[in-house]
């Protein structure tokens, strides 16, 4: 499992549930929209704190942004 690329498309998955836009939710989260974007594009490394910031700004526990739901698609098929 790719860590980066899962929590990257979790990120963007529950923003655009929301309705946000990378800025929008950057100003959420307290953190830069280019910092966002670098995170939902895998090319990003992130710290727990900002890791909490993001999950805190969704309003999802902090470990759903790190269950990879197209393995346990593949998985189940």
């Amino acid at each position: 499992m790719d860590i980066l690329r899962v929590f990257g498309r979790n990120v963007k998955h529950y923003r655009e549930q929301l309705g946000l836009s990378q800025e929008a939710f950057a100003d959420k989260c307290g953190l830069h929209r280019t910092y966002i974007s670098a995170v939902e594009r895998e090319r990003r490394s992130i710290s727990l704190g900002n890791i909490q910031k993001i999950a805190d700004a969704l309003g999802v526990e902090t470990y759903l942004l790190f269950l990879d739901e197209s393995a346990a698609d593949q998985r189940s098929s």
